[in-house]
């Protein structure tokens, strides 16, 4: 159980299941799946998850009759398996082919100002921002296309920006045979500027550098090149 969580079987206390409110808590680098996650299957939970937002949107007292209204069950429930989180199916995983560095180009690779958008798991509300990805061959390169699709298809779950600056660094490496991978992500969560504190100017900036990136001047080479304009 995490940390500030009470148990539904706790005698004497109302249910609560999470009291940790903004604090960013977070067992692990992978993500919190049931071993039962994909017994459903897409059709099936589009047909779940329409009903039981049909009943939150009836709790809140939104007459489902209404023109405007009465088809948003289904559409969110489309957008939740389809699309915004589409990436907790490891059957959407984007498939990598390397190719031969013919050029022997072996200064490293920036791919810098990759859109991202996720959701943050403990609001469910949007984080928007910018990837900046590098890597330095070990014989192989990937299409540039390939590093935005693994970093769309972590972004499309659930997310704290920690894990996901890890996943997408990780499955880099996996994906390119070489430990010489570096990521920064800068974004801003509607978590909080949208409510709480409702600050719309701060950006939460995270890093990840492994193999020749953890050098200074490999490190600050690629930061110069993510900072230009």
């Amino acid at each position: 159980m995490k940390q500030n969580e009470t148990s539904l079987n706790t005698p004497h206390k109302p249910a609560i299941m999470d009291e940790s409110g903004d604090d960013h808590i977070s067992s692990s680098a992978e993500t919190p799946l049931r071993e039962d996650a994909f017994e459903k299957d897409d059709a099936l939970k589009i047909e779940l998850i329409q009903k039981h937002f049909k009943e939150i949107m009836h709790i809140l007292g939104l007459d489902l009759t209404d023109d405007s209204l009465k088809g948003t069950p289904n559409r969110v429930a489309k957008m939740y398996v389809k699309e915004i989180f589409s990436g907790l199916n490891p059957a959407n995983k984007p498939s990598v082919k390397l190719f031969e560095n013919k050029y022997k180009y072996n200064e490293m690779l920036v791919e810098k100002d990759i859109t991202l958008y996720s959701y943050c798991e403990h609001h469910f509300v949007p984080i928007i921002g910018k990837a900046h990805v590098a890597y330095i061959s070990n014989g192989q390169v990937i299409g540039l296309s390939k590093i935005n699709r693994l970093v769309e298809y972590y972004s499309k779950r659930p997310q704290v920006q920690e894990r996901l600056t890890v996943q997408i660094a990780e499955a880099l490496k996996e994906a390119l045979k070489t430990d010489d991978v570096a990521i920064v992500i800068d974004s801003a969560h509607l978590c909080v500027s949208s409510r709480g504190v409702k600050d719309t100017a701060s950006t939460t900036i995270t890093a990840h550098y492994s193999g020749k990136f953890k050098e200074d001047q490999t490190k600050n080479e690629f930061l110069a090149f993510i900072q230009k304009k």
